[in-house]
């Protein structure tokens, strides 16, 4: 069952203006349960727009042409809008600039007290989120979110997001600044959820090497389109098309095919340290490491 379904999407900035700047153009994208989606895409490609659409931020313009639907509720329809938006977590670039209550208790319990639950169950899901990023609920909750970490913060705010369990949570360069350990944990707790709670988790970030170790499936946007789609292998095996429009490979990729250039019969597909660990090992007759 898709958790997410996109039909005819087109968006236009400023239209019928000298700055009219066309952002998306007849997007189709169909996004399953469960699954753990990488979008990727030069800047300007109409990253941020599309996801912005998935819990209303941003409105369909031509409702007759174009559908977004999530969990079975309408972008566009003004009735499930509100409920559409506590099931899709949007977590943006920075979410620590809109930490605002004095504790971190009361800002991670600003959204479910917004779905106007109980106060037990407002309780359960603060304390749950809290740990499931990571922090000790006794140590951190009476904390001013103001007096912590920048990585702390970060976990923080996106605590504020899970506390309201999201069936879908989105994700907008999760890691932006943060430094690597802070990165790998950010990352590792995203993962945490996702199996946990079963969502679909849509990831947007310009790092290969994130979206290579953490998605099922990419996205590749160039000028408002898709370019392509498929499971990581595919996408990455077609390094010389990403480079045409202004994307990386993981540097591991660059690694095989520089070893194939140099005569070694390599699959040039690989993107994680741990698949040419085992390429490499296989070529020299060796087992793996304990």
């Amino acid at each position: 069952m898709s958790a997410i379904e996109i039909k005819n999407l087109t968006y236009v900035y400023s239209p019928k203006t000298p700055f009219e700047k066309v952002a998306l153009s007849d997007i189709n994208l169909s996004i399953e349960e469960g699954q753990f989606v990488g979008i990727v895409g030069a800047t300007g490609s109409g990253k941020s727009t599309l996801i912005q659409h998935l819990n209303g931020l941003v409105k369909v313009q031509d409702k007759k042409k174009s559908s977004v639907v999530v969990n079975g509720m309408s972008a566009t329809d003004k009735k499930t809008l509100k409920n559409l938006r506590f099931e899709v977590g949007m977590v943006f670039q920075y979410p620590e600039y809109q930490l605002f209550a004095d504790t971190v208790e009361k800002d991670v319990a600003f959204g479910p007290k917004n779905m106007k639950l109980e106060k037990d169950e407002i309780d359960r899901r603060v304390r749950r989120a809290i740990e499931v990023v990571g922090l000790d609920y006794d140590a951190f909750a009476h904390r001013s979110p103001f007096d912590l970490s920048g990585g702390e913060k970060r976990r923080v705010a996106i605590a504020g997001v899970i506390a309201m369990d999201p069936d879908v949570l989105i994700l907008d360069e999760p890691t932006a600044g943060l430094d690597p350990q802070g990165r790998d944990t950010i990352l590792a707790q995203i993962q945490a959820y996702h199996r946990a709670k079963g969502a679909a988790v849509v990831l947007v970030s310009h790092s290969m090497e994130e979206i290579a170790r953490n998605v099922d499936r990419i996205v590749v946007l160039s000028d408002g389109k898709v370019y392509m789609e498929g499971t990581p292998k595919q996408v990455f095996a077609r390094a010389h098309e990403l480079e045409q429009v202004g994307l990386d490979v993981p540097q591991v990729t660059k690694v095989a095919a520089a070893l194939k250039a140099r005569g070694l019969d390599i699959d040039t597909a690989v993107y994680t340290v741990e698949a040419l660990e085992q390429k490499l090992l296989t070529l020299r007759g060796g087992a793996s490491p304990c």
